[in-house]
């Protein structure tokens, strides 16, 4: 009677199920962010502050994700969204520290903990312990110099020191200035466009920064314009034969009024 049962429920469990979600899954390739069930599932904090957590998880080092830079994404409102930072904050994944820079200026600088608590970054230790160490992908060679592209992106600390590029990236980032340089766009208006709107406070990775810009701002290709049609040239001067007037026309001969007969009556 017991295994009888236990058959019932398990042809149950592996049917259809009757209610809840049911999850078409998705193998991202590209263009996904990882977030632990201990923020999507976490029992203390509001949906309002899991859905900002989560944004701000997707955005690359360097985004601004102040109270007014949330505002202007969402429709929430600054009361809401501030409520929704304490509570990330009070959970340990949101830090918000007031600093002075050099020059005087007091700044916010922004930390974004993906584990709050955790003291690695993210590497399983016991799966570590257990099997041989991954091997590391051979690093890519880097693209060829191109001398415009590079001096555009080493200039860059020029208009802002904390837009310094190491030599690396200036190689791995030239093929993508190149793509802007190719579509008709001048260095005067790369360099405003990269360096424009920055956060405040220190940039950890430039690089990163310069990187989304390039490739999520990249403007289209111009239209080609429409071909104009051929102007017409006028019919060479011809002398006439009859009159000796001069005339447009293909060839030499006669002008209209000597074909008509009109200097012949005169």
């Amino acid at each position: 009677m017991t295994d009888a049962q236990s058959s019932a429920h398990a042809s149950v469990r592996t049917g259809p199920p009757r209610a809840g979600v049911v999850h078409i899954r998705h193998r991202h390739e590209s263009h996904f962010t990882v977030v632990g069930n201990h923020l999507a599932q976490h029992p203390d904090l509001s949906l309002v502050a899991i859905g900002i957590a989560v944004y701000i998880q997707s955005l690359p080092d360097g985004a601004t994700v102040g109270i007014k830079d949330l505002t202007r994404r969402f429709r929430e409102g600054e009361i809401t969204i501030a409520r929704a930072l304490r509570e990330l904050e009070r959970a340990g994944y949101l830090e918000r520290k007031r600093v002075r820079t050099e020059g005087g200026r007091v700044v916010t600088v922004t930390r974004w903990y993906e584990r709050p608590g955790a003291t690695d970054t993210g590497t399983n230790t016991s799966r570590k312990s257990a099997a041989p160490a991954a091997k590391r992908a051979p690093e890519q060679p880097l693209p060829p110099v191109d001398p415009p592209a590079a001096e555009l992106l080493a200039g860059l600390r020029r208009r802002d020191p904390r837009l310094l590029l190491s030599a690396k990236d200036v190689r791995r980032l030239s093929p993508a200035v190149r793509a802007w340089l190719d579509r008709g766009v001048g260095t005067a208006q790369i360099v405003r466009t990269l360096s424009a709107d920055l956060p405040v406070g220190a940039i950890t990775w430039p690089a990163r920064l310069l990187a989304h810009r390039l490739a999520n701002w990249l403007p289209p290709v111009l239209p080609v314009p429409a071909a104009e049609p051929p102007k017409q040239r006028p019919l060479p001067l011809q002398t006439c034969d009859g009159c000796e007037r001069a005339f447009r026309a293909e060839r030499a001969g006669l002008c209209r009024d000597c074909r008509d007969g009109g200097h012949a009556a005169a």
